[in-house]
């Protein structure tokens, strides 16, 4: 018997590899960022796919994992004092991570709290706000004749971004000249809006350089390009 053997999850996604942390996600801007920060940090991980078109993130499997019903979530079988942990909210699994690693987050205390600071950000402001963005401009939203709801959407995207811009004109990257989990917290989110929900022009993305050049240089790194396509689409 494995240390995953108690959780109803591997019933369904049946680990092949119990030694290593499980991850069970989906390509989407909250999901790459535990592909992309397992990628970075170098750690032994199993991706699992769930399918959002047979409501895998229903099943009671996954539930038991994640009573929220969001991907993504983990299973680390070498959790604190060697104990299996469970973890969900993709903030918190990147915390988790930074410190199991001592990677993409800074040792001194005041430092540590400015990369927090900006995960918080983008957990409470960028994830969000880009999200209904991408439901009203790209997906049913956009049917809707009145676009009130659409543009109160782009107006704070707007703002958020301006928010990134002038950050990232001070700093290389959003809590410092240091990469960290800040940033692979929040960058996935942009490429989204400019990219699958094809929103760059409505919020104006060539306003705003700083966020483009730093977007850039995350997109280039090996391990982000790979933990981009993390779990492979079936």
């Amino acid at each position: 018997m494995n240390a995953l053997s108690n959780f109803a999850i591997n019933n369904k996604w049946p680990a092949q590899h119990p030694d290593r942390i499980q991850l069970y996600s989906l390509p989407t801007p909250n999901g790459v960022k535990v592909s992309i920060m397992l990628e970075e940090t170098g750690l032994p991980y199993e991706p699992h796919l769930l399918s959002f078109d047979t409501n895998d993130q229903m099943s009671p499997e996954f539930l038991s994992l994640n009573p929220n019903n969001k991907i993504p979530a983990i299973i680390d079988p070498n959790g604190p004092g060697g104990k299996p942990l469970p973890l969900f909210e993709s903030g918190a699994i990147l915390l988790y991570l930074a410190e199991k690693t001592g990677k993409f987050i800074p040792a001194d205390p005041a430092a540590r709290y400015q990369v927090i600071q900006w995960v918080m950000f983008q957990m409470g402001g960028i994830g969000p706000m880009f999200g209904q963005l991408g439901f009203f401009h790209r997906f049913a939203g956009k049917e809707y004749e009145d676009k009130r709801p659409r543009d109160r959407y782009v107006n704070e995207s707007k703002r958020l971004l301006g928010v990134m811009d002038k950050r990232l004109a001070e700093s290389k990257w959003l809590a410092g000249d240091e990469y960290s989990i800040a940033d692979i917290a929040t960058f996935p989110w942009v490429r989204n809006l400019i990219g699958f929900y094809d929103a760059g022009e409505l919020v104006g993305f060539k306003d705003f350089p700083h966020v483009a050049r730093a977007l850039e240089a995350f997109v280039a790194r090996p391990a982000v390009a790979k933990g981009l396509t993390i779990p492979a689409r079936g």
